[in-house]
């Protein structure tokens, strides 16, 4: 019986260990190509937090390199061994290795996912119907005297509280979210209507994400997967504690050498 247990978090995976490099891809397909063709292949072993294909300009002849990243540390080192029997469309199989990059001493601080990637994990892994959110309380807690001027400044500022609920596992969890914005003159009634939508989303958005922050995804050998919360439901709110955080994601424009790898 497999008792392998992989623990995924709800956060942007940094670590060498969950990310793959292939190198020496064959230029005989487009890049489009071999992008879903990656996609297809890896997704079997893991949820896919991120892909991305280049032209590999380190050798003469026309290469591409891609580099994959996964959640869980267990998935890509499965992944590996997997693409290294395996040959897609090349006629041998792939290289592959496991990142060895040096990054800056910040670089692996806890990021959480953006609410796109949360569901998307979500759906992988539990399904469309395993979990689902909804709406506790979204109200303005907005006060221009912080503002120090209120006749000429208008303050917009929401909160909200967004519960997930994971049926088959009997757990639920709370997350709360703060936007705001000011502006140093008063807007017309257009524009206000406007920008209270997109704080009011916004700050559903992260009231989401910080709910997803406290879930862990417990994926047994087996393939099944149990739901653990890391904190009790939120029961008394002080919107002043909690900060705003933009989603981030440094790997858009990350730089590969792959000519070591040659």
């Amino acid at each position: 019986m497999d008792t392998e247990v992989d623990v995924i978090e709800f956060r942007v995976p940094t670590e060498n260990s969950k990310t793959l490099f292939i190198w020496d891809i064959s230029a005989a397909f487009s890049a489009a190509h071999v992008y879903e063709s990656l996609w297809s292949f890896f997704s079997r072993f893991g949820a896919i937090y991120w892909l991305k294909v280049s032209p590999h300009a380190a050798v003469a002849r026309p290469a591409f390199s891609a580099v994959v990243k996964f959640y869980s540390a267990a998935q890509a080192s499965r992944a590996q061994r997997g693409a290294s029997e395996e040959p897609l469309f090349h006629k041998s199989p792939l290289k592959v290795r496991l990142c060895t990059k040096q990054y800056p001493a910040d670089f692996h601080n806890i990021r959480p996912l953006s609410v796109t990637k949360c569901q998307q994990l979500a759906n992988y892994y539990l399904g469309f119907n395993g979990w689902s959110s909804r709406v506790v309380t979204l109200k303005s807690i907005c006060d221009n005297d912080d503002c120090g001027e209120p006749q000429t400044c208008t303050v917009l500022k929401y909160g909200c509280i967004v519960e997930l609920n994971f049926p088959l596992h009997a757990v639920r969890c709370r997350g709360v979210g703060v936007t705001e914005e000011t502006f140093e003159q008063n807007p017309g009634p257009e524009e206000l209507c406007v920008k209270r939508g997109e704080l009011q989303k916004r700050a559903r958005d992260r009231a989401m994400v910080d709910a997803f922050r406290k879930v862990l995804l417990v994926v047994l050998g087996n393939g099944k997967v149990a739901v653990e919360s890391l904190s009790d439901l939120v029961n008394d709110i002080s919107w002043s504690r909690f900060e705003c955080e933009e989603e981030d994601d440094n790997f858009a424009d990350l730089n590969l050498d792959f000519s070591h790898f040659s």
